[in-house]
């Protein structure tokens, strides 16, 4: 039986390359990311409470929000649209792993923006998307949860930077040692004829 999640086998059945609003929204996501994994790093290593450091805090917000509200989107259409079958050369464990790395990053996409915005609320500071949207608190401030919400913020960060980072070399793989035109899908483009 397919569903939505299903991976797709049968080439015929299935496009060639993802739709226009699917491709946005994918580099959306991996510029949201990276700029949001970056200036976490820069912020961070800013000693004290500078207006710089509260600027670039803020900043990283915005982009958490933003990745968190982009991926609602990416997930509807994924749950309404068949996606390009994978290589049949590719063999069904690698089918399944790439099937189950983009249910982690799905995941991690969402759980990120939370843990972060949970790590905020702990530590009393409030998230005002763009300086205008007030972003409801569900936690308190407190001293405990703080610590182990950075905690948690940090190790999802890395996870999912680590994950992009092997996607990003999965795509490389396919795309210039095994030639199968993978990435095509994401970069019409580079579509080639048979």
């Amino acid at each position: 039986m397919k569903t939505p999640l299903s991976i797709q086998y049968n080439e015929k059945e299935s496009p060639t390359c993802y739709t226009a609003p699917a491709i946005f929204l994918h580099w959306l996501g991996a510029v949201l990311i990276v700029a949001g994994f970056i200036l976490g790093l820069i912020m961070t290593d800013i000693p004290g409470l500078t207006p710089t450091k509260l600027k670039y805090f803020s900043w990283h917000k915005w982009i958490g929000v933003t990745a968190f509200l982009s991926v609602v989107p990416r997930i509807v259409w994924r749950l309404t649209h068949t996606v390009p079958a994978l290589p049949k050369e590719m063999g069904r464990m690698h089918q399944y792993a790439a099937h189950l790395a983009h249910l982690a990053l799905y995941g991690l996409l969402i759980a990120v923006p939370i843990s972060g915005l949970l790590y905020s609320q702990a530590a009393g500071v409030a998230v005002v998307y763009f300086g205008v949207i007030n972003i409801p608190t569900v936690l308190a401030p407190d001293p405990q949860w703080k610590v182990i919400l950075k905690t948690v913020h940090w190790i999802l960060n890395y996870l999912l930077f680590s994950l992009v980072a092997l996607h990003v070399l999965a795509a490389l793989k396919h795309q210039f040692i095994q030639r199968d035109n993978l990435l095509a899908r994401m970069l019409p483009f580079l579509q080639r004829n048979p």
